[in-house]
């Protein structure tokens, strides 16, 4: 970089910086000599402004500029290609098959699991020891704890002893060792194990404190017609909860089809394992194909997209009845 461009940039910088101070001080100036009605208006304006700001520079125009070059070739022309490729090409289709997969267990084991638990441990003497076991995987990294599941999965070649938890459950049974990060299938369902095991935890504290948060005399109430514990669950319980069945399964799916730290930790996308997140970073990162991993960030963002819309107007309706 010359003298030349150094001293354009700066003074870039600063003329940024002047333009925002006179902004700051023409809002400062309205705030003091506007009605209170409007004066509240531009002093929640004035407080929102640095969020805003911070918004549009880290989210809103990496968006724009995200979307703009799924849309171009290697050459810089406009071009359908980077779309073509990810719904013609094999290892494209799989890797979008593979986050499906994701997004349809995940949540559903994780809440399941949760909510099971959750009741299950209800007024227990040791419910807090309790809920501490099933939360302590939510306090490790995705990267951490897909350290944890390698060595759980590890596999020696030969007669040497196996040190995967797996393997030696098998050997112990007689069978033979397996790899299993490289058996296809098994080994997609072996991540999907990894991500459930973590979120579990938290569908757990989250359905818990909906269960307390019904009133008892629903509950009492139920109990005096003569209800069995299913029945008192299934009309009671699980309808008193349902908004909180419905963040979870949205915050659990959101984080699903995000995932990229256990992927490319154990496996890094190979064997038939990647996902949207890991190969939008392979493409872009390590194949320099800035147009396919743009479509794919894309792509994530059209399949979030409807899960966000959805627990959006989920919370408006509950907000309407309250």
């Amino acid at each position: 970089m010359t003298t030349g461009d150094l001293l354009g940039k700066i003074l870039q910088v600063v003329m940024g910086l002047a333009v925002f101070a006179a902004i700051v001080g023409v809002l400062i100036l309205l705030m003091g000599r506007s009605p209170k009605k409007g004066r509240d208006y531009w002093q929640l304006l004035w407080f929102l402004l640095p969020a805003l700001v911070l918004l549009a520079i880290g989210l809103v125009w990496p968006a724009i500029r995200t979307t703009g070059l799924a849309f171009l070739d290697s050459s810089g022309n406009f071009s359908w290609a980077n779309f073509v490729w990810m719904f013609t090409q094999p290892a494209a289709i799989r890797t979008l098959i593979n986050t499906v997969v994701w997004v349809l267990l995940v949540p559903t084991f994780s809440t399941a699991l949760g909510l099971a638990y959750a009741v299950w441990i209800d007024k227990s003497r040791g419910e807090r020891y309790y809920k501490a076991l099933v939360f302590m995987p939510m306090a490790i990294s995705f990267v951490g704890a897909g350290i944890i599941w390698r060595f759980v999965y590890e596999y020696r070649s030969g007669e040497r002893e196996q040190i995967g938890l797996l393997n030696a459950l098998v050997v112990a049974f007689g069978g033979d060792p397996v790899q299993w990060m490289q058996s296809d299938p098994i080994n997609t369902v072996l991540l999907i194990v990894v991500m459930i095991w973590i979120q579990t935890g938290f569908a757990m504290v989250v359905l818990s404190a909906a269960i307390k948060g019904i009133p008892t005399e629903q509950i009492e109430a139920a109990m005096l017609d003569g209800t069995n514990p299913w029945q008192r669950f299934r009309n009671v319980t699980v309808p008193g909860i349902r908004g909180s069945l419905v963040v979870v399964l949205t915050t659990i799916s959101i984080a699903t089809l995000k995932v990229f730290d256990i992927v490319r930790t154990m496996t890094g996308g190979n064997f038939n394992t990647s996902v949207v997140a890991n190969e939008m970073y392979v493409q872009a990162f390590r194949a320099s194909e800035i147009g396919r991993g743009s479509a794919l960030a894309v792509i994530l963002f059209v399949l979030v997209l409807p899960i966000v819309i959805y627990n959006v107007n989920v919370l408006r309706k509950q907000r309407e009845i309250r």
